[in-house]
């Protein structure tokens, strides 16, 4: 097995704590959990709402699987954490499947919270695999 490799990606949102963007080994990339945060301005309101903000956050997912040369075609799982699981999983749930072709949703684990960091609704983590 290979050492892994950790990388921030150029133009993606400044971590809001001590952590790389994604880690890669053996061809399995390893997502962060992102938050709807805007990338180049960490002090700007987070976006209103459970729908907005995952879009966001899906954006921001977005960007680093770009980083690394990959697309939402590549993400094997997902794991989703909601602070108000019971409001908010409906809205969420149809804002990210708009984000997927038909028939090619990844795995995905959801989980309600008690908090998120800066305050979000939503954060998502993903596992992808090079082709």
């Amino acid at each position: 097995m290979a050492r892994p490799s950790f990388h921030m990606i150029d133009g993606a949102p400044s971590p809001v704590a001590t952590f790389s963007h994604c880690t890669e080994v053996d061809g399995w990339v390893f997502l962060t959990g992102q938050m709807p945060t805007w990338p180049g301005e960490p002090d700007r309101a987070l976006p209103d709402g459970v729908a907005a903000q995952t879009a966001r956050v899906m954006d921001n997912l977005i960007l680093v699987l770009e980083g690394m040369e990959l697309d939402l075609g590549c993400v094997a799982q997902a794991r989703v954490y909601l602070t108000d699981f019971e409001r908010d999983y409906a809205t969420m749930n149809a804002t990210y499947a708009a984000y997927f072709p038909k028939g090619a949703l990844p795995a995905r684990t959801c989980i309600g919270v008690t908090g998120l960091a800066v305050g979000a609704l939503v954060e998502i983590d993903m596992v992808a695999r090079r082709p």
